[in-house]
C-alpha cells in the first residue's frame, strides 16, 4: 500500500476517535450533571470505541512511518493522550467509578487537540533517534504521564466534591475523599515508577547516543524537576501520611510540570530534544 494511502487511513481513523472522544465526553457531563445512568454506560461504551480507533491510528502511522510513531510533536502528543485514556479505563474498571471520566476526559481531549494542530508528516529519523532505546523510552513516558493524567483529573474532582449537593447518584457514583485521596495516590504512584524508568532509560540511551548520561537540557532539566515534585509527595504520603486537600493540589500543579516539559519545553526553549 503507498504512503499517501497509508496518512489517508491513519488519518481518518484519527478524526474517527477524536469524534468519538468528544461524543463521550460529552456523555461524561451528562451523566455527571443529569444523573442518568444510561449516559454513564454510553459514555465509557464510547470511550472504548475511540480507544480502538486511537489505537488503530497508531498502528497505521507506524506501518506508514515504517518505525514506532513516537518520534516526533505529532506522534507523542497522540500517543500521550492514549497513554492517559488507557490508564483512565483501567481504573474506571477497577473503581467502578464512571464519574471520574467527567474529569479525565477532558485531559484526554486537551492532549489529543493539541496533536490535531501538529504537524502530521512523516520524515526520516534523526541518527540519535535510530536505537532501540527509543521505544522504551517514549514508551515508559507515556504510561507514566498517562497516570499522571489521570490523577489530575480525581485531584480535580477532591477539591470539588464538596461543592456539589449530596444526594442518592452522588453517594453511588461519588467516592468519598479519602477514597478519591487513594485512587489518586495510585495513579501518581504508576506514573512515577514509569516516569522514573523513562528518566532512566533516556540517560543510557543519551550515553549512547551522545557520551553522556545527562546534559541538563531544559527537557532533561524539567522531567528532573516533574520527578522531585511527585517524589516529594510521595514521600509526604509514605513517612507522614500526607494527604488530603494538599496533596490533590500538589498533584494537579505536578501534572503542570509534566504539561510545560512536554509542551512548553518544545515551543519555548531550544533543547535537543525538540523534535519530541
Amino acid at each position: 500500500m503507498e504512503l499517501t494511502r497509508y496518512i489517508q487511513l491513519e488519518s481518518n481513523f484519527f478524526n474517527i476517535a477524536i469524534t468519538m472522544y468528544v461524543i463521550s465526553m460529552a456523555l461524561y457531563f451528562l451523566f455527571f450533571v443529569g444523573k442518568n445512568e444510561k449516559h454513564g454506560k454510553y459514555a465509557t461504551f464510547f470511550i472504548k470505541i475511540a480507544f480502538i480507533f486511537h489505537t488503530v491510528a497508531l498502528i497505521t502511522r507506524g506501518a506508514a512511518a515504517g518505525r514506532v510513531p513516537l518520534t516526533n510533536q505529532y506522534e507523542f502528543a497522540t500517543s500521550f493522550a492514549w497513554g492517559i485514556a488507557l490508564c483512565f479505563m483501567v481504573f474506571e474498571y477497577k473503581y467502578n467509578f464512571r464519574a471520574m471520566g467527567a474529569f479525565v476526559s477532558p485531559i484526554v481531549f486537551l492532549i489529543i487537540g493539541y496533536a490535531a494542530m501538529q504537524s502530521k508528516d512523516i520524515r526520516p529519523l534523526m541518527p540519535a533517534l535510530q536505537s532501540n532505546w527509543l521505544v522504551f523510552h517514549v514508551a515508559t513516558a507515556v504510561i507514566g504521564y498517562g497516570g499522571f493524567g489521570v490523577a489530575c483529573g480525581v485531584s480535580f474532582m477532591y477539591l470539588f466534591k464538596n461543592k456539589f449537593k449530596e444526594d442518592a447518584f452522588f453517594k453511588k457514583h461519588m467516592p468519598s475523599l479519602e477514597k478519591l485521596d487513594l485512587i489518586s495516590y495510585r495513579a501518581i504512584a504508576l506514573g512515577f515508577l514509569f516516569l522514573t524508568l523513562c528518566i532512566a532509560t533516556g540517560a543510557i540511551w543519551a550515553e549512547q547516543a551522545w557520551g553522556r548520561y545527562w546534559a541538563w537540557d531544559p527537557k532533561e532539566t524539567w522531567s528532573f524537576i516533574t520527578w522531585v515534585i511527585y517524589s516529594i509527595y510521595l514521600h509526604a504520603r509514605i513517612m507522614k501520611e500526607w494527604s488530603g486537600r494538599k496533596a490533590a493540589l500538589f498533584s494537579i500543579i505536578g501534572f503542570i510540570c509534566v504539561l510545560f516539559t512536554y509542551i512548553g519545553v518544545n515551543t519555548l526553549l531550544p533543547s535537543i530534544h525538540s523534535y519530541a
